[in-house]
C-alpha cells in the first residue's frame, strides 16, 4: 500500500461514543483505532504502551480529565510525539485555551460532521494544527481577550525572533497554511518550514497550535474587536 495508515487511540468515558468513533475511524483505509480508554489515567497508560499516532481526547473524563492527560502525555519524552485532538463543546470551550497550552494539536466540536472529523485527524497526523476552521479562530480570539489585561497571564518572549519569523508567526496565527504563507511572502514552502522550525525552537513550542497561542500572548496578534463572540 502506498498510503500511510495512522493509528488512533480513542479516549471518552462513554462506551457508546467510543464505539461510534471506532466504527467511523475504522471505516477508512488510512486510519485505524488501536485502543480505547475510558479515563484520563487509562489514556496515559495506553498512549505509553501503544504509541498511537493520534489520540482523540474527550475533556471530561474521570480519574484525570482530558487536559491533564494531554499535558502528561506531551510532557513524557516517550509519548511527546503523540498528537492529540481534544473534543469539546461550546458550553465547555473555556478548556480550549488550556488544551492548546497543554500540547494539544487542536480541537473539534462534538457536533463535527463525520467526514470533517476524519479529515481533521488526517490534517493533524500530517503535522498541521487544527486551527483553520473559523470557529477555532473565534474561540482562540475569545480566550485571547480573556487573558489580555491579566497581569498574571504568561507572555511569550519574541526578543530572539527575527523580523521574517515574526511575519510567519503572524500569518500562522491568522490561520494561513504553509502554501498560503509562502505565496504571501514570496518564498518557497521549504523556506516557510525552516522559519517554523526556528520559531518552534525559539518559543519552546510543541507545534503550530502553540505558536498561535504565543502570537496572542506576546501581543503580536490582537483579537479583532469587530468580531463578536459566539453565542
Amino acid at each position: 500500500m502506498g498510503e500511510s495508515t495512522y493509528t488512533v487511540l480513542v479516549a471518552d468515558d462513554q462506551p457508546l461514543l467510543r464505539a461510534a468513533f471506532r466504527l467511523l475511524i475504522d471505516s477508512t483505509p488510512d486510519l485505524k483505532v488501536v485502543g480505547e480508554a475510558g479515563t484520563g489515567r487509562e489514556t496515559i497508560e495506553l498512549a505509553a504502551r501503544l504509541r498511537p499516532d493520534l489520540v482523540l481526547m474527550d475533556v471530561r473524563m474521570p480519574d484525570l480529565d482530558g487536559l491533564e492527560a494531554t499535558r502528561r502525555i506531551r510532557a513524557d519524552p516517550s509519548t511527546a510525539e503523540v498528537k492529540i485532538v481534544v473534543l469539546t463543546t461550546f458550553d465547555v470551550d473555556e478548556y480550549v485555551y488550556a488544551a492548546l497550552r497543554a500540547g494539544a494539536a487542536g480541537f473539534l466540536l462534538k457536533n463535527t460532521h463525520p467526514a470533517d472529523l476524519l479529515g481533521a485527524l488526517r490534517v493533524v497526523a500530517g503535522g498541521e494544527a487544527l486551527l483553520a476552521p473559523s470557529v477555532t479562530k473565534r474561540l482562540i480570539e475569545e480566550f485571547a481577550r480573556r487573558f489580555a489585561g491579566d497581569p498574571g497571564a504568561p507572555g511569550a518572549d519574541l526578543s530572539q525572533v527575527t523580523d521574517r519569523q515574526r511575519q510567519v508567526l503572524l500569518l500562522i496565527a491568522r490561520g494561513l497554511t504553509n502554501p498560503e504563507i509562502a505565496e504571501r511572502l514570496g518564498v518557497s514552502i521549504a523556506t516557510v518550514k525552516t522559519h517554523i522550525r526556528g520559531l518552534l525552537a525559539k518559543l519552546d513550542a510543541h507545534d503550530r497550535a502553540q505558536l498561535v497561542i504565543a502570537a496572542y500572548e506576546s501581543g503580536l496578534v490582537r483579537p479583532d474587536p469587530a468580531s463578536p463572540p459566539h453565542p
